[in-house]
């Protein structure tokens, strides 16, 4: 579960480091690298922890990978709704549901 816990944290930072500055268009180029460099530290500081005490726990690389994309749309997905306010067209939900099948598929033994 901790595994679980700071990846979501982690994929919380890395959102907002990669996307975050579409909001401010007006800031240059160079400072939203510098501010998104800043904010991705953190991103690192959950991240290895979480892959470390995942593989401690018995997960491979491939599903930790697995686990980590889903935890990033669901995170992504918050974000874009309510950070950019973009909707959350049907579409989207669709593909979702096939990763999450993906998923499943990772995890059977």
């Amino acid at each position: 579960m901790r595994t679980i816990i700071l990846l979501f944290i982690s994929n919380s930072f890395m959102t907002f480091a990669w996307y975050g500055h579409l909001k401010y268009q007006n800031v240059a180029l160079w400072k939203v690298i510098l501010i998104s460099w800043g904010i991705a530290f953190f991103e690192y500081c959950f991240m290895v922890p979480a892959n470390r005490f995942g593989a401690q726990e018995g997960f491979t690389g491939f599903q930790l990978k697995t686990i980590q994309e889903v935890i990033t749309l669901t995170v992504f997905s918050i974000f874009a709704v309510v950070f950019l306010k973009e909707p959350l067209r049907w579409n989207y939900l669709v593909s979702f549901a096939f990763l999450i099948g993906a998923v499943y598929f990772m995890f059977k033994k």
